[in-house]
């Protein structure tokens, strides 16, 4: 580790940060993904121009990630030598990252609507999570954009923010998520942004490879019965190459596959409509799937932090 903590430090702080997250939610002012987003916007509006498109995004991404990654470090390293100050800011720095329950607060209301058949309500709600397009969706087409949702940015909010804080402590959370972040506004395959945004999409691969991998591990390893871990597994291995992506494939197929149920397949983006490959199988999936992908994620999380302490307890009682 980079962290310059011990095992059994990081190991409660990442038990502190998911607290929070879960305590105090997204910060309704002054949230500093919001201003890192709006320096984003700003950066592509100003390079995104004239030609060496993928240079400028290049530079784009340095000059949006490399400084505020810099600062957190700096920040800790200013405050190692005074007591619990750098613990808290560590654990503030993840709270600031993660995602738990946002994914919660945005996705579950959709589930509700569904359940009352407020179809207007819940093509409402889902926009406000998804590029698709909602407007004429129906309830299976809703459900699976919710889902689909749930089990990608698990991975992208909060376990691949966990990992990177494992590595790095709170500036790897900040790094990763900003990261992240960028390849969610640039990384795009239209006109404006192919290649500008190529740079912020394969630092994201990059980053994202391994926790994508052990995320999808966790979601067969808590598949319901043996059963379900082959099926999870084996939608891991057979589908997720058909995806172009190569991190949401494995998350979202394996998830799908925990799960039993069907996602991917048709879904209308900037008005066409594009067939993507199929995840999961088992019963279409309708809209109380959603609070079960909630609970996948929920209890991956759990796992995670289970197997962060467990680890912790070893190594003290190794070293003992």
């Amino acid at each position: 580790m980079l962290t310059g903590l011990s095992f059994s430090v990081v190991a409660l702080l990442m038990v502190a940060g998911v607290l929070l997250d879960l305590m105090l939610g997204e910060a309704r002012r002054w949230h500093p993904l919001v201003g890192f987003g709006n320096l984003a916007m700003a950066l592509e509006r100003r390079l995104n121009r004239g030609g060496l498109r993928f240079w400028r995004g290049a530079l784009a991404w340095m000059l949006a990630v490399l400084p505020l990654t810099a600062l957190a470090a700096l920040l800790v390293r200013l405050l190692g030598a005074n007591g619990a100050l750098p613990w808290i800011a560590h654990a503030v720095m993840l709270y600031f990252c993660l995602g738990l329950r946002s994914l919660r607060d945005h996705n579950l209301p959709i589930a509700d609507a569904l359940a009352q058949s407020d179809l207007p309500n819940a093509r409402l709600l889902t926009a406000r999570i998804v590029s698709r397009d909602t407007t004429s969706a129906s309830e299976i087409e809703l459900t699976k954009a919710s889902a689909e949702s749930l089990l990608e940015n698990g991975n992208d909010a909060v376990f691949g923010t966990l990992f990177w804080f494992i590595v790095a402590g709170g500036p790897g959370a900040v790094l990763f998520r900003m990261a992240n972040t960028l390849d969610a506004m640039w990384g795009y395959r239209t006109a404006r942004l192919l290649q500008f945004g190529c740079s912020a999409a394969r630092i994201d691969d990059a980053l994202n490879y391994i926790p994508a991998r052990l995320t999808a591990l966790s979601y067969v390893l808590l598949a319901p019965g043996l059963q379900g871990k082959l099926r999870a597994w084996q939608c891991w291995r057979t589908q997720a190459p058909a995806w172009s992506s190569p991190n949401a494939g494995p998350v979202m197929s394996s998830g799908a596959g925990a799960l039993g149920v069907q996602l991917g397949g048709a879904a209308i983006y900037d008005g066409e409509l594009e067939q993507r490959p199929p995840l999961g199988e088992g019963q279409p999936a309708t809209g109380a799937d959603i609070s079960r992908a909630w609970r996948l994620v929920a209890r991956t999380t759990a796992l995670w932090l289970t197997i962060a302490c467990a680890a912790a307890a070893w190594m003290e009682w190794a070293h003992a």
